[in-house]
């Protein structure tokens, strides 16, 4: 066994060390040789009790029975699915990781190559010197987004091939290369310790770009990421028959049930205007196909199907529950009813839906002998706001005007140059239920506020503003907004820290869709309570109400297989703490008490 605990003077050469074992087991706890985590993309704390005080979720129920259930767990700050994923497998917030969301703006890095297919335009990148440009981590990095495989190959699924290094955004203090994804968080994460003790890691998620979770490699082009199996079917990708069965029957376009995906159940929203996310259905089919490729690790295969080895760390993401949250589709709402969290048909429909894949993945483990060492951990990268649904305002673009009376639209309207980055490189500013603002050179930081403050101050606040955060308001939350030193700009600070952050009233988004209801990003309990369940069959169940962070999943992974905590950098960084009540080892004999 890996020794439990390491000093952190002997943490590289420990590291080290054990890398040369490339087959060998890692063993922590009671026997723990591997950690199944799920992210189940939106879910509350309070969707979990519902669903197991109903019975519509046995599978979760069971889970519960031996293992830990946090009530009061929140994600990261911004709650997006990026910051949101990166603070799971990091242990670090966006204060550390310098990750706010997959379109966000850094004030050093350069334009990509060419033109991303979500709009970040391509520039010019002068080295050595602060460029300043939009971010792109999502679908707008493959190769061809409206594919499933993301226009990787012919024959390959999906993955780190799907990424277009010319559609990356560069970096003009290393030669100009393409910053991957998985050098733009700024620590490691559990899949390259884990993989450096001779463990095998393998994640599965909806972009290319979210390869992300792999953390930094010296290791130029896709080579640096450490994952050993990696599947990311394109979920924005025109929707396509796909060969998987569901769980559970859906109710097709058609008004017949089925558990065929070919073709898929709803065929009014398979057009090139499309994507999964634009189904209660659809969306089952693609997470299925993710289910799929954790089954086949699981029984010691690639996602795909083929040789392989059942992972040390694995997991997977599910949309389906985040998507039935916020989708009205063909006139048929999603969400809740109540301000209670009763989910409507389509919602309760996708957590049947998800709680019987889950159920396959406990079946298959145990049929394969995997149950009693693997630890399953089940969070979320993100809530969704408002749960109730009665409360949402979509807040956009009003008749006659060209643009939103967003915060963004009231900064643009008092200057085009007031926002960052420019009108040649613009993707921003990312609003969804937050704003994120990066300022341009046309407005002071207490100028924009001001206005921002004059408008919500109004009789009519027309952008739903609840709290503006700026100053030491941001500096108490993250690095403060500026420059690396080594750039030689002022003000000295973070190059990817926002200038202004507006927190809207509850239930307020920025989208002005008329197809969504809830949205996910800000700072609300609705956007960043979620469920978090630790179950292995030799737990005691136990209910913690303490307050936790998704940050603290990843320290805990480490310490249930042997490895040590502070491996982690933003561990270091931040102090960040295993979760509590659970994996305690008070007799120090590197196994835990409960």
């Amino acid at each position: 066994m890996i020794k439990h605990i390491l000093t952190t003077a002997a943490i590289s050469a420990a590291a080290l060390a054990v890398s040369t074992n490339a087959g060998r087991a890692l063993d922590g706890g009671p026997n723990i040789k591997r950690v199944l985590l799920i992210s189940i993309d939106g879910m509350h704390a309070l969707d979990f009790i519902n669903c197991a005080s109903k019975g519509t979720c046995p599978n979760l129920a069971g889970l519960k029975a031996t293992g830990a259930n946090y009530l009061e767990a929140s994600t990261s700050k911004p709650s997006d699915s990026f910051p949101g994923l990166t603070a799971i497998v990091s242990g670090g917030s966006p204060r550390t990781e310098g990750v706010f969301y997959d379109v966000a703006y850094d004030r050093v890095l350069a334009p990509p190559t060419i033109d991303t297919g979500n709009g970040l335009l391509h520039g010019a990148c002068t080295p050595n010197v602060a460029n300043g440009s939009g971010t792109e981590y999502e679908e707008g990095v493959d190769i061809d987004q409206t594919q499933l495989n993301g226009g990787a190959p012919a024959g390959v699924a999906g993955g780190i091939a799907s990424i277009d290094p010319n559609k990356l955004v560069r970096d003009p203090y290393k030669s100009c290369q393409p910053v991957w994804p998985w050098n733009f968080p700024r620590t490691n994460t559990i899949f390259g310790v884990i993989h450096q003790a001779g463990g095998y890691v393998a994640w599965s998620d909806k972009h290319p770009s979210y390869a992300s979770v792999s953390g930094p490699s010296n290791v130029a082009g896709p080579a640096g990421s450490i994952l050993d199996d990696y599947y990311s079917p394109e979920i924005n990708s025109i929707p396509v028959a796909l060969n998987v069965t569901l769980p559970i029957p859906v109710t097709s376009s058609g008004g017949q049930q089925t558990t065929s995906c070919s073709p898929l159940p709803d065929q009014t929203a398979v057009s090139s205007s499309d994507d999964y996310t634009k189904s209660f259905t659809n969306i089952q089919c693609y997470d299925t196909l993710k289910v799929n490729a954790i089954l086949n690790q699981i029984k010691g295969q690639k996602s795909s199907g083929g040789a392989g080895r059942v992972p040390n760390l694995f997991g997977m993401n599910f949309q389906s529950v985040s998507v039935n949250q916020k989708l009205i589709h063909k006139g048929v709402s999603g969400g809740y009813t109540d301000n209670v969290g009763t989910p409507t048909t389509p919602l309760a429909n996708a957590i049947k839906f998800v709680d019987a894949s889950i159920g396959n993945m406990v079946s298959t483990l145990q049929s394969q002998g995997l149950y009693d060492s693997t630890l399953i951990v089940i969070t979320a990268k993100h809530g969704q706001s408002p749960v109730d649904s009665s409360r949402y305002q979509g807040i956009g673009v009003p008749s006659g005007s060209t643009i939103s009376n967003s915060p963004a639209g009231i900064l643009l309207n008092y200057s085009a140059n007031c926002l960052a980055p420019s009108a040649s490189q613009d993707i921003g500013p990312t609003e969804d239920d937050i704003s994120l603002l990066w300022l341009g050179s046309a407005c002071a930081t207490t100028q924009a506020v001001n206005l921002l403050q004059t408008t919500s101050l109004s009789s009519n606040n027309v952008a739903g503003i609840g709290q503006i955060f700026s100053g030491n308001g941001i500096a108490q939350m993250f690095n403060a907004p500026g420059y690396p030193p080594y750039t030689g700009k002022t003000p000295v600070g973070d190059s990817r820290t926002p200038d202004i952050i507006v927190s809207p009233s509850v239930g307020v988004t920025y989208s002005g869709s008329s197809k969504k209801l809830a949205e996910h990003g800000g700072f609300s309990h609705d956007d960043t309570n979620v469920i978090l369940l630790l179950s292995n069959p030799r737990l005691k169940p136990v209910t913690i109400t303490t307050e936790v962070q998704t940050t603290q999943v990843a320290p805990t992974i480490l310490q249930a297989l042997g490895l040590d905590p502070t491996a982690l950098q933003a561990v270091r960084i931040e102090g960040t703490q295993t979760l509590p009540g659970v994996f305690s080892d008070s007799h120090g004999d590197g196994h835990w008490d409960h």
